[in-house]
């Protein structure tokens, strides 16, 4: 832990994690948010997902294309604009009444300007600490993030059934300005400068480490999705066991991250880590299939080692992306990683409900089965892809124009 403590001196570090954990905590109540507030508007959860759809729709659109344009703009005028308009969109969700339509335009609209913030910070992140410490930046970024998927959903449950669904909305979108504005504020938003790619619009996805990290993320967002559906499944909305289960397997994930960000990375790093997941996972779907074996303490033991894999294997991602790109690309590459998460989050939790409805819980916990386990396949397949950053600098590629910084 001495590690994290001396990475966190470096000035700004914590300063801009805070910021930006901030700035993306509504991602991890949006969702939950816009559910409770459209449901209790139409009185139909089909209605609902629809909105959360076309949400997740635009926010897929989104991820290459905003971290690009910050190339051609600039951080801040891109991350401004974006802020300004996905916070009218969520602010009219919750006070506009509207018909079905409407409100899946107003919610693809604010996917579509979701703040780039993510490209944004692991492409500054480079620029703030040595490539020594870059790998454990990553590992703690990752692992910071569980907070937003601990404390997001929780908040907006309690305050959309217990006070107001229309506070619920409201929440995320002040923590949206908020946050962003302590973001924007920042000095190192202002110093670093994206140089402008000269390739096109995808091209970045010609490096294998960027294919790999984006199919990866895709399975393995996609197995978490599912075993968050599951897990309600399970317990249902009548107790805090279904809370518990999945603050204990976030908790387990911020331990993981914080426990292996300092180790080096092999070829097989992102295989290894995966497989922990797909383990976890399968033994969540053993203690289902045995429920004399008791359900709620069994599943949580097993959610907790899936939990384990979960934040390193995302650290990895970062770190290979990054030492594979230039850094004119990075904000792009990491728009696509996220673009492959968002699908795999809409797919999973897709799949999951069918099954789910079909064969209950154990058919959820055997499409999260699947996808984990095609996720650690494919990380062990294409192990070649995967840099090998044992004693490597993990920095970007430099350019081959000298990247400016100008005064914030």
């Amino acid at each position: 832990m001495s590690t994290y403590g001396s990475l966190l001196k470096t000035p700004g570090v914590a300063r801009i994690i805070a910021a930006q954990l901030t700035a993306r905590l509504p991602n991890g109540m949006l969702s939950l948010a816009y559910l409770l507030r459209v449901q209790y508007v139409t009185h139909s959860y089909g209605e609902a997902g629809l909105v959360l759809a076309a949400t997740s729709v635009g926010q897929a659109i989104a991820g290459p294309l905003t971290s690009r344009w910050m190339g051609r703009w600039g951080m801040r005028p891109v991350l401004i604009l974006t802020t300004l308009v996905c916070a009218t969109t969520v602010f009219s969700i919750a006070f506009i009444g509207m018909t079905l339509p409407l409100y899946m335009v107003v919610g693809f609209l604010g996917g579509l300007s979701t703040p780039p913030v993510q490209p944004a910070v692991r492409t500054i992140y480079p620029k703030m600490v040595t490539s020594a410490q870059l790998t454990r930046l990553f590992a703690l970024d990752a692992s910071a993030q569980e907070i937003i998927w601990i404390a997001g959903p929780v908040v907006i449950t309690f305050v959309s059934i217990q006070v107001s669904t229309v506070l619920g909305v409201v929440i995320p979108g002040v923590l949206l300005l908020g946050g962003g504005l302590w973001f924007l504020l920042s000095p190192e938003v202002g110093k670093v400068r994206i140089p402008r790619s000269r390739r096109s619009l995808g091209a970045v996805l010609r490096k294998k480490p960027v294919i790999l990290a984006t199919l990866v993320g895709m399975l393995l967002i996609g197995a978490c999705a599912a075993t968050e559906a599951d897990v309600v499944s399970v317990f249902g909305h009548g107790g805090p066991q279904a809370g518990i289960v999945l603050a204990v397997w976030s908790i387990g994930s911020l331990v993981g991250g914080l426990a292996l960000g300092s180790q080096q990375l092999d070829r097989w790093a992102l295989s290894r880590r995966m497989v922990i997941v797909a383990v976890g996972i399968a033994l969540a779907t053993v203690a289902v299939m045995l429920p004399f074996l008791g359900t709620f303490w069994t599943l949580t033991g097993a959610l907790l080692v899936a939990g384990l894999g979960i934040a390193p294997a995302l650290g990895v991602m970062s770190a290979i992306v990054a030492s594979s790109v230039r850094f004119s690309e990075t904000a792009e590459a990491y728009g696509w990683v996220g673009t492959g998460q968002l699908i795999g989050a809409a797919a999973g939790s897709a799949v999951a409900g069918f099954f789910i409805d079909s064969h209950g819980a154990i058919g959820g916990f055997v499409v999260a089965t699947i996808l984990a386990l095609l996720g650690a396949l494919v990380a062990l397949l294409f192990h070649g892809w995967h840099p090998d950053l044992r004693g490597r600098d993990s920095s970007p590629i430099p350019d081959t124009e000298p990247v400016a910084t100008q005064p914030s």
